[in-house]
Formats: structure tokens, sequence, C-alpha cells
């Protein structure tokens, strides 16, 4: 059966969630970071897409399937040997969340399309959340996620590396090496179970990978580390990203930031001399951010 008739007629129901932002994931990711001291404080600004240290799901053990994922879920479609891959996103700020503050989160899957790629049919899920403070709605955020049937052990399609290439000039970047540690602290973080991220055999026996996965989500948020770190004034009103290749644990990423010439900067991530894992781009507000000391503590 082809995926389009497996997924045919799913539709899931919107979901609807609420919570208060504490401190202690933004104090973590920074640690995570390496940073001094936490990115911010209580009714500080919650940096973007720092939101993804809340709202988590927290299925029973028994519910996990093979790949540690939930068998079954709100947005995961029905299909046999699932494989998942976080592809990208966007995300419109209208106003910042503020740490300490109860945050209502309404999702629904907004766009189900199949396609064909290298390894075959591909399922794109795009899900939509929206975060509201009240009936003010602050942040829509949308996510793509592709999902394939991969039997076990079945060897993993990468793209192809272009080859070696050159580094860019770029006016921003850091580094930010890769171990399992890391990987660790951020499926904890996220509360992810997803299997490619600390189980390595499992990862290369069953999905074909050449070794642990670094987590899409976390090089997204290295690519806004740019702006947060050297324009800390602006308030990035939204942001756009593409994954194009995973980043293997044990590899050195490194994050990149151009600014465009006008309110925006230019992003990339990925492993030096290969052709880049993740890029972006951040649009930036013309009117600086109203001073708080404590947001500006961890740089």
């Amino acid at each position: 059966m082809s995926l389009t008739e497996t997924i045919a007629g799913w539709r899931p129901a919107p979901v609807e969630t609420g919570e208060v932002l504490g401190h202690w994931p933004v104090a973590a990711f920074s640690s995570l970071l390496d940073l001094p001291g936490p990115a911010g404080g209580p009714g500080d600004p919650l940096p973007p897409l720092w939101h993804w240290f809340h709202f988590l799901d927290h299925p029973r053990r028994s519910e996990l399937g093979e790949d540690g994922h939930p068998a079954a879920g709100a947005f995961l479609p029905p299909i046999p040997d699932r494989r998942r891959m976080f592809a990208g996103g966007r995300l419109q700020v209208h106003e910042p969340m503020l740490i300490g503050e109860e945050i209502i989160r309404r999702s629904a899957v907004s766009d189900v399309k199949v396609k064909n790629g290298r390894s075959g049919e591909m399922a794109f899920v795009t899900v939509n959340h929206d975060y509201f403070r009240g009936d003010t709605l602050l942040v829509n955020e949308q996510q793509d996620i592709v999902y394939r049937s991969q039997p076990s052990g079945g060897q993993r399609a990468l793209p192809p590396h272009a080859g070696e290439t050159a580094a860019e000039p770029y006016q921003w970047a850091f580094k930010t090496p890769t171990e399992p540690a890391l990987l660790f602290r951020f499926s904890a973080l996220t509360y992810n179970t997803h299997r490619i991220h600390y189980d390595q055999a499992y990862a290369m026996g069953v999905e074909g990978y050449p070794g642990l996965v670094v987590h899409g989500p976390l090089l997204a948020l290295l690519l806004l580390e740019i702006p947060r770190r050297n324009l800390p004034e602006r308030v990035v009103t939204g942001f756009e990203f593409r994954l194009a290749r995973p980043v293997f644990c044990g590899d050195l990423v490194v994050a990149a930031g151009n600014p465009d010439g006008g309110w925006a900067v230019n992003l990339s991530a990925g492993v030096p001399g290969r052709s880049d894992a993740v890029t972006g781009v951040a649009r930036l507000s013309e009117v600086e951010r109203r001073g708080s000391g404590a947001a500006r503590r961890g740089r």
C-alpha cells in the first residue's frame, strides 16, 4: 500500500495545552551551551524557540514504539515501520513569551503531502502551533516533519556531499563540539526518547545511520544563538530554517551568520569542509529592545 493510501483521511483533532514557563529549562539549556549564566530570569523574554523545552509530551513507557517515539500520538501518522525526520520550520513572533508566565498552546496539523525522494515515498506533515497569553496571540510556529516507511536494517539514503567546500567569510561564528553527553542532555531537556540520539546499535543497525544523530532542533537553536549573542539589542521577529543533512555525534558544528544589509541575518551551521547541515534566516526588529539586564547575562 502506498503512503498516500496509508494516510488517506488521517486528520487528527487539534490539541490545546497550557504551562507556566519555568526558569529551570532556561538555566539548564544555558549550561548545555556552556554560557556563563542563564540567558534570562523571571520576567525576561524567553529566547526564540526555547519554548521547545516546555509543553513536552510524557507518554507512558508502555506506549513507546521500537524507535523510542510513542507508537501512537496526536500528530503521528499511521505509517508502518515509521521513520521520522525533522525537516525545518517557520516562526513568527508578535510579542515574546516571558519566563514565569502561563502560556496556552493550540496545535493542529495544517498540511499533509506525500512526495517521492531518494528513499521512495515520504509524507511531509506540517504542524501549526499558536501560543497565547490569554486571548493575545504571541507566537506562531510551523514545524515540518518527514515520515517514511523503512524496514529494520535498511541502509539510510543520506544526501550526497558536494565534496570539500571552502569556508565562507562570516561576520559571526562559534563552534560546538558534539559528544554523547551533549546529545543525552538535549534529549533529557526535550524528553526525547528517539533512540537515534543515544542508542548507537539501534541507530546503525536498525535505522541505517553511520552513528548517533545530533538533534535537528539543537542545530536550529544554534543558528539563533548568532543573533542572540551578537545583536542582543534586537528582537527576533521571524525565523525560518531548513535541515538539509544530518550531523553525527563527534562532529564539530560551526554555526555562523552574516547580516544581509537589512534587518535580517543569514544563518548556517554544519561540519567544516562539508555542505551545510542547516540554513536559515532570522528577521530582526528595527527598534532596539528595551533594556533588561537579566536578559543579557547569558552571552
